[in-house]
């Protein structure tokens, strides 16, 4: 019996668009993380470790999508290959099984050390246009997500019990954002500190 194809897709902000990845594929499940690839604890990610059995073909749109660092990226793949589930990288056109010749093991190191090669390149130019940036006197940094006033609205709200994911809704902030409002108090002396887990 054939095994299953499953996808595997990760986008790292919820304004990807993370149909596009696999776009024609056909497969029997696709597993979706909405997440940063620097860990590779992903949900969907560890539920894919979970559904994959003995057989099944994993599709992947771009080892960088699967993860952000070589030593992830080799520690998935033998994982996958461990469970006899193939893996199959369709940007780099790569598949590895298990039972791969040593050059195909070179490449998946090669190919992998290039793409996190690539992206502390891209890392480093961006560091590089801040310090410029703020050289020239023309970077601000990020602008706070709420003003002070609304800062203190949202904390007396909490404070009356309103549910902090209707709050993030309506200031359009995430609930993480809301949460670390609400850890900021205003110590005597008017400076912010974070305030103490009791």
């Amino acid at each position: 019996m054939a095994g299953q194809r499953i996808g595997y897709v990760r986008v790292s902000t919820v304004e990807q668009n993370a149909e596009r990845q696999l776009d024609g594929m056909v497969l029997d499940r696709t597993f979706t993380d909405r997440a940063s690839g620097r860990d590779a604890n992903r949900p969907d990610l560890v539920e894919l470790f979970k559904f994959a059995r003995d057989g099944d073909t994993v599709i992947v749109h771009s080892m960088d999508r699967l993860a952000r660092n070589l030593d992830d990226l080799r520690r998935i793949v033998q994982e996958l290959n461990g469970k006899g589930v193939k893996i199959e990288f369709v940007k780099e056109q790569l598949t590895f099984s298990g039972e791969d010749s040593p050059m195909a093991t070179l490449l998946l190191s090669v190919m992998g050390a290039f793409a996190e090669f690539e992206r502390a390149l891209i890392r480093e130019r961006q560091r590089e246009g801040v310090a410029l940036a703020k050289k020239n006197g023309v970077y601000k940094g990020r602008r706070p997500a709420l003003s002070e006033e609304q800062r203190a609205e949202l904390q007396k709200r909490a404070a009356a019990g309103e549910s902090k994911l209707q709050l993030a809704k309506e200031y359009g902030i995430s609930r993480e954002t809301v949460y670390q409002h609400l850890k900021r108090v205003t110590s005597p002396g008017g400076s912010p500190e974070e305030g103490k887990r009791g």
